[in-house]
């Protein structure tokens, strides 16, 4: 499938064919699926990473990031 047009009334057109079921929409399933793989890779990453440090730097880290908030005050 060729790339989205940047012609706005092209768009709404391919739009239209692609609610209609003219034309198939394979570009936003690639993009699900990246982002489903990213999203996973994420959600692991920061375990890997709190399991990986020291407990005393993991203290440092919480405590750094709780003065930061505190810093910030009230909106």
């Amino acid at each position: 499938m060729p790339k989205r047009p940047r012609d706005l009334n092209q768009l709404a057109k391919m739009v239209v064919e692609i609610a209609s079921g003219e034309v198939e929409d394979t570009e936003s399933s690639k993009k699900r699926a990246t982002s489903v793989r990213g999203r996973t890779g994420g959600l692991a990453g920061g375990n890997a990473r709190a399991a990986a440090i020291p407990h005393d730097r993991a203290v440092d880290i919480a405590r750094l990031g709780a003065e930061a908030r505190w810093k910030k005050g009230k909106p």
